[in-house]
């Protein structure tokens, strides 16, 4: 039966051109790597160290395919200045902060803040005029931020609070995402590959990442690496695959539609987080996911209305 679903070129080609599948496909893999980044940080290894493997770990494995199936490579002006700038933006500043919050906050907690990207976007995108507002879109962002007060406000696992600077700091991993998602949409190369668009701006955050390391000195917990190959096996498959499909999410989806990869994070990071990794979470924590959740739907309506 498997074989006869595979063979159908028509069902490869609906998920292809379908932002659902597409956003259902990169949330999933988005939310894997909470969990994952918790236990490489248990492990001992510098979230610096593991945001670099995930960029070279991406970079090399699309890279490699994109020799194999002989893909264009483009080195314009346009095409540097946007791996530079999403290499930044987009991977290395969130990955880094993101990696070293769940040791402080929990990964459920950390894949929460993802659920705020979102609201960010919707509001950077209507100061970048890349469209008009509705009042409906209004409100759901309005109740998406009061959403985001209330698990703000727990501050981490239930009987684990953490101190309020690191509940702020985690409200800059949205912005920065979001800000990503509106530059990708504003300044995306002319005759774009989608696979070009991944190895470039991982192999630059991987770079940057590997010298920051340097400069730090966490590059010493990089033998740990060696320790979990399993784990690292395993984060470089999903890193890989999500960068694969995130750009084709990009193109078809556009920037608002990217950003809800937050929200099924989230939901997956927490699951996770609860059920494997002993996490536990306030009732105020899932009343905030919960308002969150109403204005992303909120949003999402009024773009199907318009």
């Amino acid at each position: 039966m498997s074989l006869e679903i595979a063979s159908r070129p028509g069902l490869f080609r609906r998920a292809w051109h379908s932002p659902g599948f597409l956003l259902v496909a990169v949330g999933i893999l988005l939310g894997v790597n909470f969990p994952l980044g918790k236990l490489a940080m248990a492990a001992g290894i510098s979230p610096i160290v593991w945001s670099a493997l995930i960029s070279a770990g991406g970079a090399l494995v699309l890279g490699g395919a994109l020799l194999v199936l002989r893909l264009p490579i483009r080195t314009d002006w346009n095409h540097l200045r946007y791996f530079g700038v999403v290499a930044i933006v987009s991977y290395a500043f969130p990955n880094v902060l993101v990696y070293s919050l769940i040791p402080k906050v929990g990964s459920g907690y950390v894949a929460i803040f993802f659920t705020l990207s979102p609201m960010f976007t919707v509001a950077l995108s209507l100061l970048a005029r890349l469209r008009r507002p509705s009042v409906l879109e209004l409100c759901g962002v309005a109740v998406g931020f009061a959403g985001a007060m209330l698990v703000a406000s727990a501050r981490g696992q239930a009987g684990q609070s953490v101190d309020w600077l690191w509940a702020i700091v985690g409200l800059l991993v949205p912005l920065s995402l979001a800000a990503g998602n509106v530059y990708r949409t504003l300044d995306w190369p002319r005759d774009a590959n989608l696979l070009w668009l991944a190895v470039g701006s991982n192999a630059i955050s991987a770079a940057c990442l590997i010298v920051l390391s340097v400069i730090t000195g966490d590059a010493q917990t990089a033998p740990l690496l060696l320790a979990v190959p399993g784990l690292v096996v395993a984060q470089i498959a999903a890193s890989a695959l999500m960068f694969a499909l995130f750009f084709r999410l990009q193109a078809v989806g556009g920037p608002v539609t990217l950003s809800q990869i937050g929200t099924v994070a989230a939901a997956v990071g927490v699951i996770i987080g609860t059920v494997s990794l002993g996490e536990r979470y306030a009732l105020i924590v899932w009343s905030g996911v919960g308002l969150i959740a109403i204005g992303i739907s909120l949003t999402l309506y009024a773009r199907l209305r318009g």
